[in-house]
């Protein structure tokens, strides 16, 4: 038996949540759902976007399903990745058949930091003409995502991992993303490929000759905006879900 958190939040979520739990239930594997809120709906009405009573739904799953959120999807899905220590943010871009698809022949996978970077929820406004966001890279947790990422290219018969970064002008924090990618890529000498582009050129890469990708690793904002231009490639955003992979955790969004 295994215990899903089921999280529908707004919108969209509710049936998405509905149609993913009727493709469970045809499984021969048992499955017990609890339900938790979360969302624009739920602030109305607790007074919060996420109660302590859904993290600690998510915390006790064996895995947990989320639909969607809307003004308050920072407040939720951020939340929810960090409590959960969900390091690695997955998101495949894949063609299917009759769908309305720019390109047929995709199927590469956008791996993503998921704990730290732009998204720490570090801002101020430290005058009335000006403001300061943080930006935090690790050498723990850019080592973790990118080893994932090799390993994950490994187990799926990837040949190649392409690492992004703006080290040219961010040159500590991306400098160090870059320089642990190729401490990794030194371990699978021989069985997996490495490159990297500068983020603004993978932008441009994407458009022009996609299929050249296999597997992609970046930080936190880089990654969550390709992604969304991956999902373009191939349909749409919902045409792509997302997992959310931790230690002793995982949060899917179908």
């Amino acid at each position: 038996m295994y215990n899903i958190a089921v999280i529908p939040g707004d919108g969209i979520g509710r049936e998405v949540m509905d149609a993913c739990i009727s493709v469970l239930n045809s499984l021969d594997i048992d499955f017990n759902f609890n339900y938790g809120e979360a969302g624009d709906e739920c602030l109305e009405k607790n007074g919060e976007a996420l109660p302590d009573e859904t993290i600690e739904l998510a915390k006790n799953a064996d895995a947990c399903l989320f639909g969607a959120a809307g003004e308050t999807a920072a407040d939720v899905i951020v939340r929810l990745r960090q409590e959960l220590n969900l390091f690695a943010n997955l998101r495949p871009v894949k063609s299917y058949p009759n769908t309305n698809a720019l390109f047929d022949n995709l199927d590469f996978m956008i791996v993503r930091e998921n704990t730290e970077g732009m998204y720490i929820a570090k801002e101020e406004e430290y005058t009335e003409e000006g403001a300061i966001a943080r930006r935090i890279i690790t050498r723990k947790a850019e080592r973790r995502i990118i080893d994932y990422a090799f390993q994950y290219a490994k187990n799926n018969n990837k040949s190649k991992v392409t690492g992004v970064h703006k080290a040219n002008v961010l040159k500590v924090t991306d400098g160090l993303f870059k320089e642990i990618l190729y401490e990794v890529a030194k371990e699978y000498e021989g069985e997996i490929e490495v490159e990297d582009f500068y983020v603004d050129a993978t932008a441009m890469y994407l458009i022009t000759r996609p299929e050249s990708f296999e597997v992609i690793v970046t930080t936190n904002l880089f990654g969550d905006i390709l992604s969304d231009e991956g999902a373009g490639l191939v349909g749409g955003l919902g045409m792509i879900p997302s997992g959310n992979i931790g230690e002793d955790g995982a949060l899917f969004e179908p």
